[in-house]
């Protein structure tokens, strides 16, 4: 086991190298980004701001990042610490103010979960906050681990085959939704932020409730790795290794079929394989056609 003097550095640099080669692959930065980086309060969206500020200073081209963290009055909320953090990281921020929890708790029935209401309300404000800054890009901080809980939750209660992608375009061509540490696992994560203590402030909406879809989710991913250390991995693996011709969805094999030639070129076929004989022992052949 390292000392506690060499941990830090080293979940820092293997975290640091997955955002890159996520970044470079799915090209989530381009000159002249204006990025607005939603800060949660989470570990998550500070090891996101942290990481980003890193490599947009290596970066041979110029992004700009504005941190903006919403306050959502939910009750005993301080985010002192959080302003005083921002200043000293020299990062520009912004604080907004609005009591999505009182619409939240007020619309939600006993018994369902407040994270839909939530993040539709949460992501409005963002939306709205991106435009009036003149930001074409949003960067969240969801990780490997969200990406799978949601694609098992898609699959078991939805029906669909689908999870969280690096990056998408918001359904009015406004802004490029990016997700820098989607190939991140969340242990690392977890415990770099507890290594440099970033201020964390708790979510008192879904932090509040047990027994959601996406508990069930990690138990089970918990269950299955206990069998096989590798399932995260591998089913991360899974998501960028889809085979169209081996599912279900008629469009998708459709527009496969008629992909450019340099996507995943067919192979040329190759002489038929020999295959053991077997000797029929009995048959009937009443209706069928002789072949000539």
């Amino acid at each position: 086991m390292l000392p506690a003097s060499m941990e830090q550095p080293r979940l820092e640099k293997r975290l640091y190298r997955n955002m890159r080669r996520t970044a470079e692959e799915y090209s989530l930065l381009a000159d002249g980004d204006r990025i607005l980086c939603a800060i949660s309060g989470g570990k998550d969206s500070h090891v996101m701001l942290h990481l980003l500020q890193k490599l947009v200073n290596r970066l041979p081209f110029e992004v700009h990042l504005i941190a903006v963290h919403l306050d959502q009055k939910q009750p005993g909320y301080d985010g002192s610490t959080l302003v005083s953090f921002l200043e000293e990281s020299g990062v520009t921020y912004e604080i907004l103010s609005e009591d999505t929890y009182s619409v939240v708790t007020d619309h939600v029935d006993e018994g369902s979960t407040y994270c839909s209401l939530c993040s539709r309300l949460r992501r409005g404000i963002l939306y709205t906050a991106a435009e009036r800054l003149g930001c074409n890009k949003l960067a969240l901080g969801h990780h490997r681990d969200d990406a799978l809980e949601t694609f098992l939750m898609n699959l078991f209660f939805s029906g669909r085959m689908q999870s969280m992608p690096p990056k998408y375009t918001t359904n009015d061509g406004q802004f490029e939704v990016i997700r820098p540490l989607i190939e991140c696992n969340e242990g690392d994560i977890a415990a770099f932020a507890a290594k440099v203590d970033f201020p964390i402030i708790p979510c008192n909406l879904c932090g509040s409730q047990d027994g959601m879809q996406r508990d069930r989710m990690t138990a089970l991913l918990d269950q299955l790795e206990a069998d096989n250390p590798n399932v995260r991995s591998i089913m991360a693996a899974a998501l960028k290794n889809v085979r169209p011709t081996h599912m279900h969805d008629a469009d998708v094999l459709a527009a496969w079929k008629v992909r450019p030639a340099d996507v995943r070129p067919d192979k040329a076929p190759g002489p038929r394989k020999e295959y053991a004989a077997a000797t029929p022992v009995a048959s009937s052949r009443r209706g069928l056609p002789v072949l000539p």
